[in-house]
């Protein structure tokens, strides 16, 4: 694995090779009202069934670059641009789902209920959003807990509903923001198992925030390294690690050589900031 810190340096801001983009930002940046600039000069095209981490610390802008993919928020200067066949008349099609840091579950309706919600809005048939939200749930490991109410769930089984919710729709592009990180590491790291299965199965692009070097390592095909004030790409380092990744992979010299170089590039990255 060519992991020289002088090769992660030379192109931060390159796609992927030989993978075609299903997004691309190309110089994107986004100023605040209050005349923040959270983010600045973002270059990067995001690869068909990719998976992506933003890897920074507080303040870096890497929630930001969610709410502009997700359209939630608009860009103040660059452009945003989806690949032909995920548009539909110059609109990105309802095929994104997002996975927030709390699971925003409503605590009045049972988990089939929750993960139905969006089907609902989308006018699907009652019928077939029952069926498909129950099928979401036992991909997330919570076949049997239809009826439970998020009050009787634990913290990273409400986060499973989440992400079934976030699934439902069947998106292309599954846009999460520091999903796990109330979580204990235990459950933590059952769930990135299970989101790697997740993604494998169903073949969309993950673009995943994170504060932690370990999980972004464990479970990205590229790490986005970004530095605050304002918030910008400084590295993208390629995890050349085969899937399925599991504890063995975890507990491997390669996991840790590869933890070490992220961690010294992100550390050198905002010390220099």
């Amino acid at each position: 694995v060519n992991m020289t810190a002088t090769s992660l340096r030379t192109a931060p801001n390159t796609e992927p090779p030989r993978l075609k983009p299903v997004v691309r930002l190309t110089h994107i940046s986004k100023r605040f009202a209050n005349g923040t600039l959270a983010v600045q000069d973002f270059n990067f095209a995001f690869p068909q069934h990719g998976f992506i981490s933003l890897l920074g610390p507080s303040g870096c802008g890497k929630s930001t670059v969610l709410r502009m993919i997700a359209g939630l928020s608009r860009p103040s200067s660059g452009t945003l641009e989806w690949t032909r066949d995920s548009v539909v008349a110059d609109k990105p099609r309802r095929e994104l789902g997002f996975v927030f840091q709390e699971p925003t579950l409503m605590p009045w309706a049972t988990a089939l209920r929750n993960v139905m919600l969006p089907l609902k809005l989308a006018g699907v048939p009652k019928a077939e959003a029952r069926e498909r939200a129950v099928a979401a749930l036992a991909q997330v490991g919570l076949a049997g807990f239809e009826n439970a109410y998020p009050r009787q769930l634990s913290g990273g089984m409400k986060m499973r509903v989440s992400i079934a919710r976030a699934i439902v729709e069947r998106p292309r592009v599954l846009l999460m923001d520091e999903p796990f990180a109330a979580l204990d590491e235990f459950t933590r790291f059952r769930l990135n198992k299970d989101l790697l299965r997740l993604w494998q199965e169903n073949s969309f692009t993950v673009v995943f925030v994170t504060h932690s070097v370990f999980e972004s390592v464990f479970l990205s095909q590229h790490v986005l390294l970004m530095a605050a004030r304002p918030g910008r790409v400084m590295a993208r380092v390629p995890i050349e690690a085969p899937y399925p990744r599991d504890e063995a992979f975890r507990t491997s010299t390669l996991y840790n050589e590869c933890c070490r170089e992220v961690h010294q590039l992100l550390g050198e990255a905002n010390a220099n900031d």
